[in-house]
């Protein structure tokens, strides 16, 4: 796709992988929304890079469809572009996990990534073109001790994400799954704080410079999944 003049939606685009995606978007002469749930932080945010802020919480699924359709008036009535980027998580041992862990991860990772794409899709499916990024992550293909619930729902989204693929090529539709290995980024902390880079592991440029070229690809061609990893975790 030609980035340049194209209409892109980044959820969880105040922080992290979402901040240096958009920011790499914008960079490239996109139009680019950008979703949070911190207000004081997505318009700092959105006025540093250059992107439309959306105050939306992805969890709140009953607001799911006034919200995309905001997204979408916001960037002049069309989208080219979703990147599913927001995403939580919690990781009690199994013995200590809650309804609350399942269903608050779930809300966010499965449940509102599900319907907020449902909405998106109609507009991809009317012009007969569009363009799917979910964030997975390694835990997407392989559990972790204390990752029951986070890898779940990312096993869900894995999962999703071939059902899509198989339902939207015919209309043109590209849907792909990035895995990042860890990275340092405000995710999981209470905070949001963003975690210093650190040597061992990847920082957000390298999961956004995946997803960009992945979209740069001319639209005969997509990429169904790609695992990053860092170089040397030790």
């Amino acid at each position: 796709m030609e980035i340049k003049n194209s209409n892109i939606l980044v959820t969880g685009g105040n922080s992290g992988i979402g901040r240096e995606t958009a920011k790499q978007f914008i960079n490239k002469g996109a139009k680019v929304v950008i979703t949070g749930r911190d207000e004081v932080k997505l318009n700092q945010v959105a006025k540093e890079i250059g992107a439309i802020p959306l105050l939306f919480d992805i969890s709140d699924l009953e607001t799911i469809p006034e919200m995309a359709a905001q997204a979408i008036e916001l960037l002049g009535g069309k989208i080219d572009t979703l990147i599913n980027n927001a995403g939580i998580g919690v990781f009690p041992e199994l013995g200590e996990i809650t309804i609350k862990d399942l269903e608050t991860v779930y809300q966010t990772n499965v449940f509102g990534l599900t319907l907020l794409t449902q909405e998106i899709v109609k507009n991809f499916k009317a012009q007969n073109y569009g363009n799917i990024v979910n964030i997975g992550s390694t835990a997407a293909s392989k559990g972790f001790a204390r990752g029951t619930v986070y890898a779940a729902s990312k096993f869900a989204v894995r999962g999703m994400t071939q059902c899509w693929q198989a339902e939207l090529r015919k209309f043109n539709i590209r849907v792909s799954l990035v895995n990042p290995s860890e990275v340092s980024s405000a995710f999981a902390k209470e905070d949001r704080t963003e975690r210093p880079e650190e040597d061992n592991k990847l920082g957000p440029l390298e999961i956004a410079n995946t997803i960009v070229n992945s979209i740069e690809m001319r639209d005969k061609g997509f990429v169904p999944e790609v695992t990053v990893w860092a170089t040397n975790p030790f």
